[in-house]
């Protein structure tokens, strides 16, 4: 009889029962110099690998149980993308590696890409083929070697997975709209999946990823760090513990957008840079001609693109108001904002969330802004203490809990509230880290995620409902439970808008 071929994934379920028993394992099996052997590392492929996509990349490579063997992304290579700072790219694969030069071509630093009319940021190189290098570089030093080729590179993320068979977990880095396509196509492929924030830029691509996820059974989570962070169980047993008596009002205040926003469309149509598939860039969106306006990092501003400032950061901040109240998704929303223009989200915004009471717990009214705007100065604020450009504030019938954007740093206002305040105990789990969170679970499936596909389409419901607010400019009404909107045709149109031929979910 002809043996039959057994996959590394395959050979590691049929395994599980056994490993499961032992506790004790010999240093020699982790590696050489205790490092963990190549055979136990996850295998992970990274689709979409701009600016946000490196990093990421470079965070997971980092971990010991990591192997990286594919990259994916519609531009091969292109030197003008957004570093945070002067050299970044080329800074962090130098310390990745090991070594003090090398990499200096990552990091042209000019030119100087402007972001708004106030800030500049220095141009870096990003795309599939520096990231293989990158991958490669990496592996041959894990290897011991001088060079790698072990890892593959796709312009498709389609053909990544046709062709690539036996690997365990996907990172999703990509602009918005391609997140739900790619991940939904990854889950269906049986592979474990890391994405971007915010899940997915429409209500069904949200509810269609928690289905499938709760249907396929693979680990997912969502890149949203706050949700595993000390200060977001701080908040959470201080409101729990009544520090503050049951809230009402919540308020969070961002200084996005950094990137242009308020515009109508381009109407020029300058020639496709070499490098750029703009037709896989391009992905469920609409046909239109290529412009610099649309990418990179730009495209957070456009509506058929991203998801705006509230879609780029209320992800962090609502993840972290939802756990500290319970909540379930919004039943209503309204708007506020600077002129809108149908192709792109504006410059401010003034949003109203209204959620349902929750048992014994009142019904909550949360209030965002964005573009520079802030609430009111809460009259329990000390006197000569101002509000910071970003923030996040919890009222409760007999305190107010200010911190941070996402709830780092949280204390009682005034300041007097917090002497001889002693918080209360300890009472929720700790996480290893978002990330880390993720790897656990693919590896020992009692463990789970917080950020997993199904509680973050809950929050995910929110963004959708307040941006389709913010582009009409109406009160709308929801009913998570059934799905129905009611609002004007423009915003119904808005949960689903169709996407072009085969790129559906």
């Amino acid at each position: 009889m002809k043996p039959v071929a057994l996959s590394r994934r395959r050979f590691l379920g049929a395994t599980t029962a056994f490993t499961a028993g032992v506790s004790v394992v010999p240093a020699a099996v982790l590696g050489r110099a205790g490092e963990t052997a190549p055979n136990s590392r996850l295998t992970l492929a990274f689709i979409g690998v701009g600016s946000q996509g490196l990093r990421v990349m470079l965070h997971f490579l980092q971990e010991p149980d990591v192997q990286a063997v594919a990259v994916c992304d519609a531009v091969e290579s292109a030197a003008n993308y957004h570093q945070w700072g002067r050299s970044e790219f080329a800074n962090a694969v130098h310390r990745l590696l090991g070594v003090s030069s090398g990499w200096e071509w990552l990091s042209p630093n000019s030119p100087l890409l402007e972001l708004t009319p106030t800030m500049r940021v220095p141009a870096g190189v990003c795309g599939r083929e520096p990231a293989r290098q990158i991958v490669d570089a990496w592996n041959a030093k894990r290897q011991g070697t001088s060079s790698s080729r072990g890892c593959a590179s796709y312009a498709d993320f389609r053909e990544l997975l046709a062709r690539e068979k036996d690997f365990d977990a996907v990172v999703v880095g990509t602009p918005d709209h391609l997140h739900a396509v790619v991940s939904l196509a990854a889950m269906r492929a049986g592979k474990h999946v890391f994405c971007q924030k915010p899940m997915t830029r429409t209500m069904h691509e949200a509810r269609r990823l928690a289905a499938v996820a709760k249907e396929t059974g693979v680990v997912t989570q969502v890149a949203v760090g706050p949700q595993a962070s000390e200060d977001t169980r701080r908040l959470q047993e201080w409101v729990a513990a009544g520090v503050i008596g049951r809230v009402r009002e919540v308020l969070n205040w961002s200084s996005r957008p950094f990137w242009p926003q308020g515009m109508p469309a381009p109407k020029d149509a300058p020639p496709v840079p070499a490098g750029l598939d703009w037709n896989l860039w391009l992905g469920p969106a609409a046909e239109r001609p290529y412009h610099p306006a649309y990418l990179p990092f730009v495209w957070r501003g456009w509506v058929d693109f991203g998801c705006g400032a509230l879609g780029d950061m209320g992800c962090y901040s609502f993840d972290t108001i939802y756990r500290v109240l319970q909540l379930a998704p919004p039943v209503a929303a309204q708007a506020s904002t600077t002129h809108r223009y149908p192709e792109s989200y504006p410059q401010a915004s003034l949003i109203r969330l209204d959620f349902a009471a929750r048992g014994d717990q009142p019904p909550v009214v949360l209030r965002w802004f964005d573009g520079g705007l802030r609430p009111e100065r809460p009259a329990d604020l000390d006197p000569g203490e101002r509000l910071e450009t970003e923030g996040l504030m919890f009222v409760g019938e007999t305190g107010t809990i200010l911190a941070d954007f996402v709830g780092g740093r949280p204390r009682l206002i005034p300041a007097a509230k917090m002497k001889g305040f002693r918080e209360p105990p300890k009472s929720l789990p700790r996480s290893p880290g978002n990330e880390r969170e993720w790897l656990d679970a693919i590896k020992d499936r009692r463990k789970s995620t917080g950020a997993n596909f199904v509680f973050s389409a809950g929050v995910t419901e929110a963004l959708c409902l307040a941006n389709l607010a913010v582009r009409t400019g109406e009160r709308l009404g929801w009913d998570s439970t059934t799905g129905h909107l009611s609002g004007p045709a423009t915003a119904q149109a808005g949960l689903n808008p169709p996407a072009r031929e085969g790129w559906g979910v």
